[in-house]
């Protein structure tokens, strides 16, 4: 990489790990973008669209710096899976987990995660999700290092029965709690949807 794009990068990611990330971009040949925020992901993967260009891995830039740095690592997994299968296996199946566990070592050897979040992914990576928002102890030891911290509550926090708005400005109303999620009524369609406990909302008056 070139010094000024190691400077970029290097704002974005822990300390200690800039070197092993940007080692990571150059051996592989991947085209790094720092992206706008998106509500439906974190990051992405896209392999090469004719032989000899770069792979492309896009990352969302408001991640706190070890999300930013697990979600490389996840998205580098899926690279790595496409090297060796190409598309004949599930996208999060057992060989992207392998690759996942594997990448994610290196890390967990070199003290650059808090003692906190390193105990919960080790915890996590025994079994590692489609999305690390899927697991919720995860998610919120993650939390605790956001620079900006929120300003709204989340579905868990909110009684049943509290009408909230979602960014999109639909309106629903909370209801009872099924296994991991929460059932919620669009005040709209009167159809119920699933909401993950911690997404935040925007209550409102009744």
């Amino acid at each position: 990489m070139k010094p000024e794009e190691k400077a970029i990068l290097k704002r974005f990611l822990p300390a200690n790990c800039l070197d092993m990330v940007s080692e990571s971009i150059k051996k592989e040949n991947i085209s790094l973008r720092i992206t706008a925020s998106r509500s439906t992901r974190l990051g992405d993967f896209r392999p090469p669209k004719q032989s000899g260009n770069p792979f492309r891995i896009s990352l969302n830039h408001d991640l706190n710096p070890y999300q930013f740095l697990i979600t490389f690592v996840h998205e580098l997994a899926h690279l790595k899976v496409f090297q060796q299968y190409k598309s004949k296996v599930k996208a999060h199946g057992q060989e992207w987990k392998q690759w996942f566990q594997f990448l994610m070592r290196p890390y967990l050897e070199s003290d650059v995660f808090p003692s906190d979040l390193q105990d919960e992914l080790v915890r996590y990576l025994s079994n590692p999700k489609a999305s690390s928002g899927y697991d919720l102890s995860l998610t919120r030891c993650l939390q605790h290092y956001d620079a900006k911290q929120r300003a709204n509550p989340t579905v868990e926090e909110i009684a049943v029965g509290t009408v909230f708005k979602i960014p999109n400005g639909r309106t629903f109303r909370k209801g009872e709690r099924l296994r991991k999620r929460f059932k919620c009524q669009c005040l709209h369609s009167k159809r119920w949807y699933l909401f993950n406990p911690i997404t935040e909302v925007l209550p409102v008056d009744q």
